[in-house]
């Protein structure tokens, strides 16, 4: 498969249409005639990412987060970023980054995170455009089937998404059990606003501030910070099964190693 007839099919999935306007996604690096047999599948290309790519030969490299998202003036080895695209470059790896259009897509991260919390009747938290005439956007609202403490929540929480720690804001904000709940993976500061207008309980995100926390809190919404990389993990396994199948097989795919930020000392 070209890479031109790989990206047909990623930007089926998540159509660069529903990105962001400051966002950017899409094709950033590479050849579209470059025949795709190894793809590496990361959330972010970090240096490690980037290496592993040159050195399991691969074809593409495909993250969440875009590697190039301001404008580069220079692109050369004395600058982190554009020392990356030069590796790239130079091992003829192609590089796709699929962002907010597949935070908002159907069945994409805003869906996923919602079924590994077992959210019901979920709404769109910030509607950002429609497909089919139906409301897409940036994470999720909706109730639990059955009401759990808030603690039970988080806890779930670590298990679902796999993490070795959450942190917990404004338990005193709601009662003994919570049934209303919002999740957005990424950073979720500004998000605050939509669950509180859809009147969940709580919102799982990352990368809370202090004062968004106590504020939400004051507002009588608690919140569990999950971490950004905690909550968007996600996008590697579903991606690496993707490409799998879009390619019938032909495509060997790899995912990079889980790389969890931040640890508690």
């Amino acid at each position: 498969m070209l890479c031109r007839e790989l990206i047909e099919k990623l930007e089926e999935l998540a159509p660069r249409s529903l990105a962001c306007d400051w966002d950017n996604p899409g094709f950033l690096a590479g050849r579209g005639d470059k025949k795709i047999k190894k793809v590496l599948v990361a959330l972010d290309a970090t240096d490690r990412v980037v290496e592993q790519a040159v050195l399991e030969h691969a074809d593409l490299l495909l993250t969440h987060h875009p590697l190039i998202f301001r404008a580069l003036k220079q692109v050369n080895d004395t600058d982190f970023i554009s020392r990356r695209i030069v590796m790239l470059l130079q091992a003829d790896i192609s590089y796709f980054a699929m962002h907010t259009n597949f935070d908002a897509a159907p069945g994409c991260m805003a869906d996923l995170a919602a079924k590994r919390l077992e959210i019901q009747d979920s709404q769109p938290l910030e509607i950002t455009g429609e497909v089919n005439g139906i409301p897409v956007g940036i994470g999720k609202a909706g109730r639990l089937a059955e009401p759990v403490s808030l603690d039970t929540l988080a806890e779930q929480v670590k298990q679902v998404f796999e993490l070795p720690f959450v942190l917990v804001y404004g338990e005193k904000a709601v009662g003994e059990k919570v049934s209303r709940v919002a999740v957005s993976p990424g950073a979720g500061g500004s998000m605050i606003r939509y669950a509180l207008q859809q009147k969940a309980e709580v919102l799982v995100t990352g990368d809370i501030g202090h004062h968004d926390a106590i504020d939400a809190a004051a507002q009588g919404m608690a919140v569990i910070d999950a971490g950004h990389y905690g909550l968007e993990h996600i996008f590697v396994p579903f991606m690496a099964e993707y490409v799998a199948r879009v390619s019938d097989g032909t495509i060997e795919v790899i995912q990079a190693e889980p790389d969890f930020p931040a640890r508690v000392l």
